[in-house]
């Protein structure tokens, strides 16, 4: 309560979750919305964009990153001031993985917990 005796909004703030980074090679047209929901749960959030670059020159195996499209994604919700969200990260990248395994052949991604403050 305040000093005028009216109620206090509850303090909230974004979170990160998971991140991480999806590819394919340039040539297949994929809509990533067809496969990643723009919310995995009422208050869990996916956001993903198309990355002009890839983070890295070549992959493990030799493939040049530059022949794939690589996107950044973060999947957020909203904690309360004290509230700790970390147990909700295993169904969180259980959720996503199941969603990507189904994308067609070619497409790659790493998944990462991270739980820090969205800003």
């Amino acid at each position: 309560m305040t000093e005028e005796g009216k109620p206090t909004a509850p303090t909230q703030r974004a979170m990160r979750l998971l991140q991480g980074y999806i590819w394919h090679p340039r040539e297949l047209e994929i809509d990533l919305g067809d496969y990643l929901p723009s919310k995995v749960a009422e208050d869990v959030h996916v956001l993903f964009d198309a990355m002009p670059a890839a983070p890295f020159t070549f992959f493990d195996d030799g493939t040049m990153s530059a022949t794939q499209q690589f996107y950044q994604f973060t999947v957020l919700t909203y904690v309360g001031e004290d509230e700790n969200p970390s147990g909700r990260v295993p169904w969180l990248a259980e959720e996503l993985q199941r969603r990507l395994n189904t994308t067609p052949a070619g497409v790659g991604w790493q998944i990462f917990e991270d739980l820090r403050d969205f800003s």
